[in-house]
């Protein structure tokens, strides 16, 4: 089921009522009820895999609360990392190594013949995946209790608002809400509605009608020039931001009537001075994931510097793999890394250069201009991630170095152009406030006045006027 479907609007509302009218020991039976049929909307089949995952850490983490030595546990945990990741590999990785394979071989002329595994990608397969994991790596950690409540634990794995995008959520912080009884607040429902409405808006009128123009332009490179992948590239940008952080804000909109708080995910990534403070503002629960679980582990920055940095390529790269069986996003995310490893290199000349700036009083020229080259940076890697292939990135960037001329504007290009370029405004508008101004209580951004119950009129109106309603599924879905 998708977030912005008629399914959906009379989904939550008829949760929303059972949940607070059902006695506390009933509820969560509810919510799992609802959260597999939220799920076996899309293909019924594949709620198989979820309830495989479920029972297997289900039954690893009770095995290894029960052992002491962790020679034993280790073993359950492999288990664990065996059954979730054999899973993942086979519906979203196995075609993409057996296609590289083949390639490989053909070109040495050898002969090959494996054949292509053709099902579905499972929606979300990569979320709930590695949130299972978390939950067994803590308890082999000795950080968290196995639960022994299977239809709890069952929740944690599906609870429909962040099942098939996240955030990827900690046993340590999702577990206990669900023994919490939670009593229907207004306060809940209000903010909970409020931040549904900006996530409706950032999906349907901002990333869908900027997708319009995105799809144009990059699923036909070889047609159009540099000037018209530069505005494609930066719009992009705003695409995946919004659908994504706009699923997100759904999401934690969602848990929040039920009075469950689900972890931020965005903090308006594109005011970041620096990638490594992007990536703290960015997908926050993946890259708390990565580094709790992988990078750490490697050794993180404790380590010897060339070390470091394989660190850094490794993880990095296996978070490209993450977001899609393809090369392009492998290198996306190696990209990430090298531009991390070359700011460690000249941190000390880019010092003596802050200092410079410093002296003269060009403090706040320094400040846009770092949030401007980040931006740029996170832009680069982001022709990787949407291109359709390889080729097709190769292309963009020469025609981004070498082609100029006017924008493309065929056909409906202008006025879908123009509608996103005013809804970003409104976007940019609001999120400015709220990054400069924090404290500060504005229509939309916060506080319960009139005038700011009236600026979610104004959205709905938006919405409803200049949203995309067949937009289709969010990006992060294919994940």
């Amino acid at each position: 089921m998708l977030f912005n479907s008629i399914q959906f609007v009379f989904f939550l509302p008829v949760v929303i009522i059972l949940y607070y009218n059902l006695p506390q020991r009933w509820r969560n039976i509810m919510l799992l009820v609802a959260s597999y049929y939220f799920y076996m909307c899309w293909k019924p089949e594949y709620i198989i895999l979820i309830l495989f995952s479920t029972l297997v850490d289900y039954y690893v983490g009770i095995r290894m609360e029960e052992l002491r030595e962790q020679k034993s546990k280790k073993k359950y945990l492999l288990l664990s990392l065996a059954c979730n990741l054999g899973v993942l590999f086979a519906f979203k990785y196995f075609n993409f190594f057996n296609e590289s394979f083949h390639a490989v071989f053909n070109h040495f002329n050898l002969f090959y013949d494996v054949p292509v595994f053709n099902v579905l990608l499972p929606v979300g397969i990569s979320f709930y995946t590695f949130q299972t994991l978390s939950y067994s790596i803590d308890i082999y950690r000795g950080q968290q209790k196995a639960e022994r409540n299977f239809s709890i634990f069952a929740l944690y794995v599906s609870f429909f608002p962040q099942l098939v995008a996240g955030p990827i959520e900690r046993s340590a912080h999702l577990l206990p809400q669900f023994r919490h009884e939670h009593e229907f607040k207004q306060e809940n429902i209000f903010s909970g509605l409020k931040q549904i409405v900006w996530g409706f808006f950032k999906k349907l009128v901002v990333a869908d009608r900027v997708a319009i123009y995105v799809d144009m332009v990059y699923n036909n490179p070889g047609y159009h020039n540099g000037t018209s992948l530069g505005v494609a590239t930066v719009l992009f940008a705003f695409q995946i931001y919004c659908d994504f952080s706009g699923y997100s804000d759904i999401a934690i909109g969602s848990a929040r009537l039920m009075g469950i708080n689900l972890m931020e995910n965005f903090k308006r990534p594109y005011f970041s001075k620096s990638l490594k403070e992007f990536w703290t503002r960015w997908h926050i629960s993946l890259s708390t994931w990565f580094k709790d679980y992988v990078y750490i582990p490697l050794g993180g920055n404790r380590v010897l510097r060339w070390r470091w940095y394989y660190n850094l390529l490794l993880v990095f790269g296996l978070s490209g793999l993450w977001h899609g069986a393809n090369w392009t996003f492998v290198l996306w995310g190696i990209w990430h890394g090298g531009v991390l490893i070359c700011s460690d290199l000249t941190k000390n000349y880019r010092a003596k250069f802050k200092q410079i700036l410093n002296l003269n009083g060009f403090n706040n020229f320094k400040q846009i201009g770092q949030v401007a080259i980040t931006f740029i940076t996170v832009c680069i890697g982001w022709v990787l991630f949407r291109s359709n292939s390889i080729g097709d990135a190769v292309i963009i960037f020469k025609k981004l170095l070498s082609s100029f001329g006017p924008v493309f504007l065929e056909g409906e290009a202008k006025i879908h152009l123009i509608y996103a370029l005013c809804a970003l405004s409104v976007l940019l508008l609001i999120e400015s406030k709220k990054e400069l101004f924090p404290d500060k209580s504005w229509p939309i951004i916060g506080g319960n006045s009139f005038f700011n119950q009236l600026s979610y009129a104004f959205l709905l109106l938006f919405i409803v006027l200049f949203g995309v309603v067949d937009g289709g599924q969010f990006i992060y879905f294919q994940f």
